[in-house]
């Protein structure tokens, strides 16, 4: 049921096309505040191989949305850290968008719990770069 949910909502999300016009305050790191670099307000590293460096809004934790910068300061994804029991819940995901303008691919990562957000989550991940780009910020 989850799989087939989350599906649905990425075909929503690609069909849609640019949900937000890209932003002068968000396409470069750092962005402009509210925006916190999230290594100062928890326990991670600065930069998160696959992920990048990560800065968000601190009222909106721990959902989101983060965006993630490469090593060049060029924003490369908005995350959202959505808790699973949303998901069994079938709660409403009606909150991502794209701070950082057009959406090229998302990717769902399931993740157990980190520094941040203990509790069992997926990373629901609006790449605004192209999937081979996206080898880049593993690094």
């Amino acid at each position: 049921m989850t799989h087939r949910l989350l599906t649905a909502f990425t075909a929503a999300l690609l069909l849609a096309g640019p949900v937000l016009a890209a932003s002068p305050r968000v396409e470069h790191e750092p962005p402009s505040s509210p925006y916190k670099k999230v290594s100062t307000l928890v326990a991670l590293p600065s930069f998160l191989p696959g992920l990048g460096t990560l800065y968000v809004d601190p009222k909106t934790l721990p959902v989101g949305p983060f965006l993630a910068y490469d090593h060049h300061g060029r924003l490369v994804s908005t995350i959202y850290m959505v808790p699973l029991k949303d998901f069994d819940g079938h709660q409403s995901i009606s909150y991502v968008n794209a701070p950082g303008g057009r959406v090229d691919h998302v990717s769902f990562v399931f993740n157990a719990g980190h520094p941040g957000v203990e509790e069992p989550h997926y990373h629901i991940i609006l790449w605004h770069i192209t999937k081979a780009e996206e080898a880049r910020v593993a690094k």
